[in-house]
């Protein structure tokens, strides 16, 4: 009879668990409830795009020398027009400067078909844009969408940025000024989204990037699903080609993508600069949840910044990671005000250099005649449930002008060459279940 009643009570506890963990999964760090919209990761079905415009159809080639952006252009104005389809990329090699996706259409890249960019920048016309936390006059993109209502990038084909020209550019610039910025070498992103919502990008190979590999900006409802973001880190390195860019957007998932890039993986920006919490075009990130991911070799799984001045609600589950050089990194500008809250970084296994990083970062530092120093906050931030073996896994920095609170550590085991942890650093910061090198820190 007593055993009996054990199990019952054992019953109910773990069911109990089981409801909590339930619970858990479905709300953001801030207690609010998750959207069913981030549960569907079904892909959408080439067939519902409405009528393809293969482009061998349309007077374009198959032909990796000669650059046909006019004859693609021409192709995707034509469906808009006629009510709208989408874009075939057919197998072979298309090479093509900035291309601009109108209200209905799409992009398909076939399995076996490339869309390759121009190595030549007047392929790409300056207009008004969006880089680093400003708006101002800049090149397009590869791939551009402004203002659309459902536009997706789908297919088990590749777009490649065709970037090694640019990389050789910029670091010929580098060694000629190891502190000019990152704007001074012309170059494009490979796809940049601006004002769309409802946007899907699934299955493609997005690689070589000249500049940033996907930026979106003030987008809302993006999933971005099965990708594979890539730039080289070895012998010829590929500046500043973060794989996804998130910049004043809201509801935004990312799942099952590889990301592999010589920058951050994934940064979320949003403005940056004394007064940048004001300045029209700037605002905040909320709502972004990246889960089932693989991380090759990126300077930080996870960044908050450099350009940005509010994250909240941003969920990192059920990834892994190898070779990144940072697995949370909270930049915080001097010269910018910042907060990020709400942050959950749980169920990450791998290697990387470092663990959590929270210090000033003071790249093309600028107070623009501002004489006392912007704030910066961390709060409710909660890494849990993590294997990881490091270098580093801790590095917070002191700073009288740098607010962290309510940091959670919970379930970690954590093999670190460097096992010191300052707890003074924050206030408020809990430890439950954290090993380092075996030990228990409590």
């Amino acid at each position: 009879m007593k055993k009996g009643i054990v199990l019952i009570i054992l019953f109910i506890g773990l069911s109990q668990i089981s409801i909590a963990q339930k619970k858990a999964k479905n709300v953001f760090p801030d207690g609010t409830k998750i959207p069913a919209w981030f549960n569907d990761a079904s892909k959408i079905k080439l067939e519902k795009l409405g009528k393809q415009y293969v482009i061998t159809d349309y007077d374009v080639k198959i032909d990796s020398t000669v650059v046909q952006t006019v004859a693609i252009q021409k192709i995707i104005d034509k469906a808009s027009e006629n009510g709208g389809g989408v874009i075939v990329i057919p197998k072979g090699v298309f090479l093509s400067g900035a291309l601009f996706f109108k209200p209905k259409t799409h992009l398909h890249v076939s399995e076996g078909g490339v869309l390759k960019g121009s190595d030549d920048i007047s392929n790409y016309p300056i207009m008004p844009s969006r880089m680093e936390g400003q708006n101002l006059d800049y090149f397009p993109a590869l791939v551009n969408a402004y203002n659309l209502d459902g536009f997706t990038i789908s297919g088990k084909g590749t777009i490649n940025g065709n970037g090694y020209k640019y990389y050789e550019a910029f670091w010929a610039r580098r060694k000629e000024n190891p502190k000019c910025t990152n704007l001074e070498v012309s170059r494009p992103r490979l796809v940049f989204v601006w004002n769309s919502k409802n946007v899907q990008f699934q299955d493609v190979k997005l690689i070589n990037s000249g500049f940033w590999t996907n930026h979106f900006y003030k987008c809302s409802n993006v999933k971005l699903i099965d990708l594979y973001i890539f730039s080289p880190h070895l012998e010829i390195k590929a500046p500043s080609t973060d794989a996804i860019d998130i910049d004043v957007c809201s509801n935004f998932l990312v799942k099952g993508c590889y990301m592999s890039v010589n920058d951050d993986a994934i940064a979320l920006k949003g403005g940056k600069g004394p007064w940048a919490d004001t300045e029209e075009g700037n605002g905040e990130n909320t709502n972004i949840i990246i889960e089932d991911c693989t991380y090759g070799f990126s300077h930080s799984a996870l960044t908050n910044g450099s350009e940005s001045i509010h994250n909240k609600n941003v969920i990192m589950r059920n990834c892994s990671v190898t070779d990144v050089s940072r697995l949370l990194w909270l930049k915080m500008r001097p010269d910018t005000p910042q907060k990020y809250e709400y942050i959950l970084v749980e169920n990450i296994k791998g290697t990387a250099v470092k663990g959590l990083v929270v210090y000033q970062w003071n790249q093309f530092f600028d107070m623009k005649g501002r004489k006392d120093t912007p704030a910066s906050y961390g709060d409710h931030v909660t890494l849990r449930n993590i294997n990881l073996k490091c270098d580093k896994f801790y590095e917070v920095q002191k700073d009288p002008n740098i607010f962290l609170t309510n940091f959670a550590f919970e379930n970690l085991n954590i093999e670190s060459k460097n096992g010191e942890i300052d707890k003074t650093a924050i206030k408020g910061g809990t430890f439950k279940n954290v090993k380092v090198n075996g030990k228990l820190i409590d």
